[in-house]
């Protein structure tokens, strides 16, 4: 196993949020593909848990724990390095290594904003109080963010799209688990 990986057990709450792509430079550091255009939650991890690829060479087998020095945004991608990963070697044997943090340590949300993650799985209720469906998937079309919403109506499964703007979702709770939108059934 690489120096600097320890062995560890995935955390109950671990969100998979990019994969390292290939070296980068001679002193170890490494490209990471973020599954997000805002890493934010990458950046304030100091922590990084990694599955090995499923494709090529394994540096390691399970799950190892890998402790960041320093996460950076660099033109158009990020970058990272981590303790014990101090050359190209190493940075390399790390590429397609998929990258997990614990929900736990994401940055505290600003008001009336969402991880997508949190989203799934919500229950959508619209004024009358008919239920919607439960979010399957957020869906980025650009100009705004649509809830994908899975449910079941005449015993057969039922897509609907609500774009998650607040001319249609009047209230997130995630306490309660729903999302109350101004929607109809038959829309």
């Amino acid at each position: 196993m690489l120096s600097g990986l320890e062995v560890a057990e995935l955390p109950a709450d671990a969100i998979e949020v990019g994969r390292i792509a290939d070296a980068w430079g001679i002193k170890g550091w490494f490209k990471v593909l973020p599954y997000s255009a805002n890493p934010e939650a990458l950046f304030s991890a100091r922590q990084w848990y990694l599955l090995p690829t499923e494709k090529g060479t394994k540096p390691f087998s399970g799950t190892v724990l890998m402790a960041v020095k320093e996460s950076k945004v660099h033109s158009d991608s990020v970058v990272a390095c981590a303790s014990g990963i101090d050359d190209r070697n190493g940075a390399e044997a790390l590429k397609g290594s998929r990258i997990f943090i614990s929900r736990a340590t994401f940055p505290k949300a600003a008001a009336d904003e969402f991880y997508w993650v949190d989203l799934i799985g919500l229950q959508v209720v619209n004024r009358e109080g008919q239920s919607l469906g439960v979010v399957r998937e957020l869906m980025s079309t650009g100009p705004q963010t649509v809830l994908v919403i899975e449910a079941m109506q005449d015993d057969k499964p039922v897509e609907r799209m609500i774009p998650f703007v607040s001319a249609y979702v009047d209230d997130v709770s995630l306490t309660d688990k729903t999302i109350r939108v101004d929607w109809q059934l038959d829309y």
